[in-house]
């Protein structure tokens, strides 16, 4: 589990736990002393756009647990700057993070998950990986990227019995957000202009994006593979 320390990550890391499920929780930022009792969770400081650093977390869930069975790849940096005031370790920044960090991650992670002939792995991407957004040029190339990267791994690992999905988040209230909107101008212009694009008139919860996960992984999913759940409250049809 890739960026599990606050937000999104955090959210699915808390669910996943009180299923009783073993956890290495990959961050930069702190680790999950206070999370729920109920599962093993161990914390791998990781900066996902390092190989090196994503070889030691594969190497340390193998030899924690034996194996592993579930990748959920959530790690990512948020942007509001006009493409033309990008600058290019920004742009290597957000990109890195939010694909090269999924592809890396899923690189290591998938011959460990052949040998056991089984696995699920979901990517978290956004509704901006479908829709375009001013000031997010860097974000929604590499969201997009996330979703055609998931399809290709569906393809290439269905034979081993692997299924590979995306989750496209819509506006979630987690601190990536918020620090979306303190980077613009009017920040609670900002946060009102993205509540009147979501039909359902509300910003959704961590909880929410954390229950798509879970089933994407779950049997109840079995026969789905090369997908991208979108929970955005609508936002992409609006």
């Amino acid at each position: 589990m890739t960026g599990g320390s606050s937000g999104i990550g955090r959210a699915i890391v808390e669910l996943f736990a009180k299923q009783g499920a073993r956890i290495v929780v990959a961050d930069t930022q702190t680790d999950v002393a206070d999370s729920p009792k109920e599962g093993t969770i161990k914390f791998v400081r990781t900066d996902v756009r390092e190989s090196t650093q994503v070889q030691r977390l594969v190497e340390t869930c193998v030899g924690e647990f034996g194996g592993i069975d579930i990748v959920c790849n959530d790690a990512g940096v948020g942007q509001n700057q006009a493409v033309s005031d990008t600058t290019e370790e920004d742009w290597d920044m957000i990109v890195d993070t939010n694909l090269k960090g999924v592809f890396l991650v899923s690189k290591y992670a998938l011959p460990h998950m052949v040998q056991r002939k089984n696995g699920a792995i979901v990517n978290i991407s956004s509704q901006l990986g479908l829709t375009a957004l001013p000031g997010r040029g860097a974000y929604c190339a590499s969201k997009a990227g996330v979703i055609l990267l998931t399809k290709v791994l569906a393809l290439e690992y269905a034979k081993h019995n692997i299924r590979v999905n995306c989750v496209c988040p819509g506006p979630i209230q987690t601190p990536m957000l918020e620090f979306t909107h303190n980077q613009d101008a009017r920040p609670a212009e900002s946060r009102q202009n993205l509540l009147s694009m979501v039909p359902l008139a509300r910003i959704g919860r961590p909880e929410e994006i954390a229950q798509a996960v879970l089933f994407l992984v779950s049997n109840r999913s079995s026969y789905v593979t090369g997908q991208h759940l979108v929970v955005d409250g609508g936002y992409v049809i609006s």
